[in-house]
């Protein structure tokens, strides 16, 4: 899907949901969620040409791939959970989606630490 077919998901989908706001404010939420899912669907699909090009580059360069999968691993992390918290958000729920945000948030900090000391071990090297 191209941007113009997102941005018509995404008005049908919200126009429906604001139908149901005051009487049955589930529905709203339900659509909400399904329109969220299809867009997430076709956001993944353009993230997987995003990996294959990531992927090209690194047959051109030599270097750790532990690296590169951290990024990627990086990059998934927050758009799920911007995904999972933008959802709760919409639904009232901002308590759950603030935890949400501080888990990937640790999330990505752990992920990242490997590389940190990499990175304090190789100044080092540099300075010895």
């Amino acid at each position: 899907m191209n941007i113009v077919q997102i941005g018509i998901v995404g008005v049908l989908g919200v126009l429906m949901a604001v139908q149901f706001k005051n009487g049955r404010s589930e529905y709203g939420i339900y659509i909400s969620v399904a329109v969220s899912i299809l867009i997430f669907a076709c956001i993944v699909e353009r993230l997987t040409i995003f990996v294959d090009a990531i992927e090209e580059i690194r047959q051109y360069l030599n270097m750790n791939t532990v690296y590169l999968y951290t990024l990627l691993k990086m990059i998934g992390i927050t758009y799920i959970a911007e995904f999972c918290s933008s959802i709760c958000k919409d639904a009232g729920y901002q308590t759950i989606s603030v935890q949400i945000e501080i888990f990937s948030k640790l999330t990505i900090l752990v992920l990242g630490i490997p590389v940190l000391l990499t990175l304090l071990e190789t100044i080092q090297e540099f300075l010895s």
